[in-house]
């Protein structure tokens, strides 16, 4: 099902579009499009599907991307450090989760809050700090491309605390919620 008529004029303009690109775009006369966005005529089907598939092909062409926003400073720990190493970088950084490696292998995450949970169950913090990350760490964050839509992002973020950029089995980078403001900086 397509969208309503009244959308064309919205996206056209969010776009960046005159009424006589869009129009060459589509191969269609420019009053066509003045008249569609009046509702002075009911264009075909046909017509209709060919401008809403053309701007949501410009849309997705000028969607942020995961490449967009992500930092390509990756700061993690190694799953036979101390959990004291792991809050040292934390402090350090001012990151709240990092991830965890097996040499060059994302094999998990840690965070503050996996680490304040136990302190807050009672555990020992000093014994705590003694610990190897792999004793406690939770699960590795998970991965996309650089191509990932931003939309997809934020999905991911809702459940998870940070996402690892990758491009052909290689880090590239990590995005956290905070990287989601640069979106609404770039508009």
């Amino acid at each position: 099902m397509l969208p309503s008529i009244k959308e064309i004029e919205r996206r056209r303009k969010r776009l960046g579009l005159s009424q006589k690109k869009l129009a060459r775009m589509v191969d269609i006369s420019q009053s066509m499009i003045a008249k569609i966005e009046r509702g002075r005529i009911n264009p075909s089907y046909l017509k209709t599907k060919a401008i809403f598939d053309l701007l949501e092909s410009l849309e997705r062409k000028t969607e942020m991307k995961a490449k967009d926003i992500f930092h390509d400073k990756v700061v993690g720990v190694e799953k036979e450090d101390l959990i004291s190493k792991a809050t040292g970088i934390m402090h350090e950084t001012g990151y709240s989760q990092l991830p965890v490696f097996d040499k060059s292998q994302i094999v998990g995450s840690i965070s503050e809050r996996t680490i304040t949970d136990r302190i807050i169950k009672g555990e020992d913090p000093s014994e705590l700090s003694k610990l190897l990350v792999k004793a406690i760490m939770d699960e590795a964050l998970p991965c996309v491309d650089e191509e990932t839509p931003v939309v997809v992002l934020s999905t991911l973020l809702q459940y998870n605390q940070a996402i690892i950029i990758m491009n052909r089995g290689e880090i590239k980078g990590i995005i956290t919620k905070a990287d989601l403001l640069k979106v609404i900086q770039a508009k």
